[in-house]
């Protein structure tokens, strides 16, 4: 890759946004849930219209909503069961004798300390947005000097160095303002810390580096490893907090699940022992009673389904997000501009 390529690739940023990804990841739960659950409810009432047999008739010839709704018991019973074992399995790698603990405690304050003598700060805060809101701070006070040190350079080299301090700059301040108001237990902290493409900047820092070793003076060699080893710490941290998140939406999707099985398995019952081809007659929008309360079961029934989809879809991209740590960039199209 030539030097004007290299500079080409100055500038990115870690690419979360559009429509898909506001709908996968920033999107409530609930909310998308219901979404779902309104579109399927819609597509079983507006089939009624479409000259289909009647769904009385199937109900009356083969006692349709008895077969529809007892699966749904089973279904229902075995899928939470599966659900909240599965979530008890994770949380136990929480658990473990006290030598353990203490080991794990002993690795977060060294992680800490480490960062506090890299950033030369008497103490880092404890909460995570705070934290990564300090680690940005640093970020951008290590670019800052890095600009600094390479006055008297060739143009070319403070060409390329001054676009890299103003990416991290810019990338850094506008992921410190959403860290602001950004509180654990929402997705916020985790989305924003995926605004921040630290993997990038510890590749273009490095070929900056590597392509310009004999120019830069020894300041210069220094800011940027101090730059470099700053921006390390960016990815542990953000492991770790997304761990801890992971763990957080997998104890709310087993409650969740467990306040919504025993409702739905009542409403299954009541379908089953008291809903025939004879039940509710008449109609309502010129659509059959019938129709609209099977409907409305149906979706009842697949409502424990839904709220599983909608919290393992942002779980799977947050991981498929993250699944390389540190100088390894997995996205197809900076990939194809690195490829000289």
């Amino acid at each position: 890759m030539s030097d004007s390529d290299s500079s080409d690739v100055l500038g990115q940023r870690a690419d979360v946004g559009g429509p898909r990804l506001w709908v996968l990841l920033q999107l409530n739960r609930w909310l998308f849930t219901a979404a779902i659950l309104v579109v399927v409810f819609a597509v079983l009432v507006g089939c009624s219209l479409l000259g289909l047999t009647p769904l009385r008739a199937i109900v009356e010839q083969h006692n349709g909503t008895f077969w529809i709704f007892s699966s749904f018991i089973g279904a229902i019973i075995t899928g939470t069961s599966i659900v909240v074992t599965i979530n008890q399995l994770v949380l136990s790698q929480e658990l473990g004798a006290v030598g353990e603990q203490r080991d794990r405690m002993q690795d977060a304050m060294d992680f800490r300390q480490d960062l506090e003598n890299t950033l030369e700060e008497d103490i880092t805060p404890p909460e995570p947005a705070a934290f990564l809101y300090e680690l940005l701070d640093g970020v951008e006070e290590e670019a800052t000097d890095l600009e600094s040190a390479i006055e008297g350079h060739s143009d070319e080299v403070q060409e390329k160095v001054t676009d890299y301090v103003d990416d991290a700059v810019e990338n850094a301040r506008v992921v410190m303002d959403d860290l602001k108001d950004a509180q654990f237990g929402t997705f916020d902290v985790i989305w924003n810390a995926l605004n921040f493409n630290y993997s990038r900047k510890i590749y273009d820092a490095r070929k900056i580096r590597a392509d310009h070793d004999d120019e830069l003076s020894e300041e210069a060699h220094e800011e940027i490893g101090e730059m470099i080893r700053v921006l390390k710490f960016f990815g542990p941290a953000r492991e770790h907090f997304k761990t801890l998140y992971f763990q957080w939406e997998l104890i709310n999707l087993s409650r969740a699940l467990l306040y919504i099985a025993v409702p739905a398995l009542a409403v299954m019952a009541l379908l089953m022992m008291y809903v025939d081809g004879s039940a509710l007659p008449g109609t309502f929008l010129g659509i059959d009673n019938l129709v609209w309360v099977t409907s409305a079961g149906f979706v009842v029934g697949i409502a424990p389904f839904v709220v599983f989809i909608v919290y393992i879809l942002r779980i799977a991209t947050v991981a498929k997000r993250t699944l390389a740590m540190g100088p390894f960039i997995l996205r197809e199209s900076e990939r194809d501009e690195d490829l000289g």
